[in-house]
């Protein structure tokens, strides 16, 4: 039988998370995960995360949005319906361009939100049908959570009732 246990510690300040947060890393306690209602500012940063790549994800849907919209105008202007936009002849799109930076910015912006969007709900497992992760509705509300996955439960209680914790649960892993 595995004596592996997850721990829960519930705060009900930011504050004394964050004093939970540095006592944990002072003393080289791994932290599996911390839930808040709210971004609590530096969380991040004493969890040692890495920056999100979410923003180079946007970069790459907003150019496969303008490779669309690129490809739509020229295939539009060249092929299904040609027009002499202001005597410009149809078959030379890159004359024409200028009317269709519009669409091609709509496009850009239309893919990168959208594709963006699922991203999230992929990359975050909140799918349709996905179970919640989430220990304790409360952390929606108004209290802090922090998570463990370790065989000493005794040091790790100690430390969360020294740094003001005001609920401990101890679960099997």
């Amino acid at each position: 039988m595995s004596t592996t246990k997850i721990i829960y510690g519930l705060y009900g300040d930011d504050d004394d998370l964050m004093h939970g947060v540095k006592a944990f890393n002072d003393k080289g306690i791994k932290i599996n995960e911390v839930y808040t209602p709210f971004p609590v500012h530096g969380l991040d940063k004493a969890l040692g995360l890495r920056k999100t790549r979410i923003s180079d994800a946007a970069f790459i849907y907003a150019c496969y949005g303008v490779t669309i919209g690129i490809t739509l105008t020229a295939w539009i202007m060249n092929h299904d319906w040609p027009q002499n936009i202001g005597g410009k002849p149809s078959f030379d799109w890159i004359h024409n361009f200028p009317a269709f930076i519009d669409p091609m910015f709509e496009l850009m912006v239309f893919c990168s939100a959208h594709l963006m969007s699922l991203t999230f709900l992929v990359r975050n497992k909140m799918y349709p049908g996905a179970k919640p992760q989430n220990p304790d509705p409360r952390t929606t509300d108004d209290k802090f959570m922090m998570e463990f996955v370790s065989d000493d439960v005794e040091t790790i209680k100690q430390l969360l009732i020294d740094t003001g914790v005001e609920e401990i649960t101890v679960k099997d892993a």
